[in-house]
């Protein structure tokens, strides 16, 4: 998406060229295996980890951090590494979306319209915070000293980076939808004003 943004705000003359049908299929397909693959290494080395203390997890799904409390002491070392990797695997793909972000950011203020400069923030913007939000808790949830830990926090955490994200990312795209906002201000207002309408009716 960052990628995507660039070369919409930065090089638009040149978007249609590098953002062609074969470009998208290569990235999600680099997306999707790379994501696969994780999460395999993943589950392959949490179920070689000899639990110690129980298999009961203190949370709504299999989380490695949670798995890894229950392992034994020297046992979850190869886990913690793969752990480690991933981390700078993501913190280089921040990066990478952070200087895209302060490129487009540095062509956004050149524009000399404000309507140009708003429309073009308002497309930049959600992204990053749907990326930011759940880069740093994720990075918290899985890096974090065990000294501060809390099953309430491990919960808290998980859920904003496992939950939210993928809960807002299509609701967050789909809003520059003009015909999917009148929609939606249809239902909101539908659902308040009806409500009230019956209510009153019921008290009367």
């Amino acid at each position: 998406m960052a990628y995507d943004r660039y070369n919409a705000i930065c090089r638009p003359l040149h978007y249609a060229t590098i953002m062609c049908s074969r470009a998208c299929v290569k990235m999600a397909a680099a997306v999707w295996a790379s994501g696969f693959l994780t999460a395999v290494l993943h589950t392959a080395n949490t179920f070689s980890i000899p639990l110690c203390q129980g298999n009961t997890v203190d949370q709504f799904f299999c989380e490695v951090p949670q798995i890894l409390k229950l392992s034994c002491s020297d046992s979850y070392l190869r886990e913690v590494g793969l752990l480690v990797v991933t981390a700078c695997l993501m913190l280089g793909c921040f990066v990478f979306i952070v200087v895209s972000y302060v490129q487009i950011f540095t062509a956004v203020l050149r524009i000399p319209s404000e309507q140009g400069r708003h429309k073009a923030f308002s497309m930049c913007l959600p992204h990053l915070a749907v990326v930011s939000l759940f880069v740093s808790t994720a990075f918290f949830a899985y890096l974090k000293p065990p000294s501060i830990s809390s099953p309430a926090l491990d919960l808290a955490l998980t859920v904003l980076y496992s939950v939210v994200p993928p809960t807002v990312n299509p609701l967050i795209y789909s809003m520059r939808n003009k015909e999917l906002k009148d929609a939606l201000r249809k239902v909101i207002s539908w659902t308040f004003f009806s409500g009230g309408k019956i209510t009153f009716a019921l008290h009367n």
